[in-house]
This record gives C-alpha cells, structure tokens and sequence, in this order.
C-alpha cells in the first residue's frame, strides 16, 4: 500500500502527516508495508524543508522531518500511490483536476478516509502561530493512528 498526503505547499500540513504516519506504522504490524510520502499542488516550495514552526511541532511530539523536501503533484503520482489523501477540499479540488479519469476514485480527504471526521479538514495553518501547528499536529495524528487501525483491520 502506498499512501501520498497532500496539501497546499507541502510544507506544513503534509510533512506534518507523512512524518505522523510514518511513525505511527513504524510501530505497527504495518511496518515495512506501507509506504508514505507527501507532495503539495502548487510548486513554489520545491526542494525547501518543512516549514520552521512544523519542524519544531513534530519534533516536540518525538517525531523528525527536517530531511523532508516539499515537491509538488505530478500525473505520475496517480500511477504510483493507491490513495491521495488531502489535507482540505480545495486540495481534493486542485488534485481530480490532475487525475486521470480511471484514477478519481483514489483521491479522498485525509480526515474522512481515516475515518476522523466525514468531510473533516485540515486547517492551513501557515499565517497562524504555534497553538495552530499544533492543531493541525492532534488532526493528523489521530488520522494516522486511524489508518493504521483501518489498514491493519483488512
């Protein structure tokens, strides 16, 4: 299973996700078998780290993703991940604008597919301070512990 997260920029919300997810299936019976990465539907951040304040979120929460680099979508993607899952509904937006037509049914919100929260959103929290980060830090969190009960369950 390959799972791509994705946001605006990939810069805060989806580093934020993939590094939560990646440490909630490292400690899982799904370790070694899920793969996750994390990609933004515009490109201005291409090849930049995480935002500071994300950085410093996940760390405080013991979790590293200052190695990460922000990319932006491609049609590819379509080909090589089974699920993309959005940070928000402009993101679902913006990414079936790119999907091939046999690939639509593959794009979800990241909340809602967990099974968080129908229709759930994770808030940009880019303008925001640290209590925002955090925000979205317990959003992504409980979904990554939610697809790791929803993968390991079949």
């Amino acid at each position: 299973m390959k799972l791509l997260v994705v946001c605006l920029g990939n810069i805060c919300r989806s580093p934020m996700a993939e590094g939560a997810l990646r440490a909630r299936l490292a400690s899982s019976p799904l370790a070694g078998r899920v793969e996750v990465d994390s990609a933004g539907t515009g490109g201005w951040h291409a090849g930049e780290p995480p935002d500071r304040r994300a950085i410093a979120c996940a760390r405080g929460h013991g979790v590293d993703i200052a190695g990460q680099r922000a990319r932006q979508l491609t049609v590819k993607d379509f080909e090589e991940f089974d699920w993309i899952l959005c940070a928000d509904q402009v993101n679902v937006r913006d990414v079936l604008r790119l999907a091939p037509s046999g690939r639509r049914d593959r794009v979800a919100l990241l909340l809602e597919w967990a099974g968080v929260e129908a229709g759930g959103e994770v808030p940009d929290p880019y303008t925001g301070g640290p209590e925002d980060f955090q925000q979205v830090w317990r959003l992504v969190d409980s979904a990554a512990q939610a697809v790791v009960a929803r993968l390991a369950a079949g």
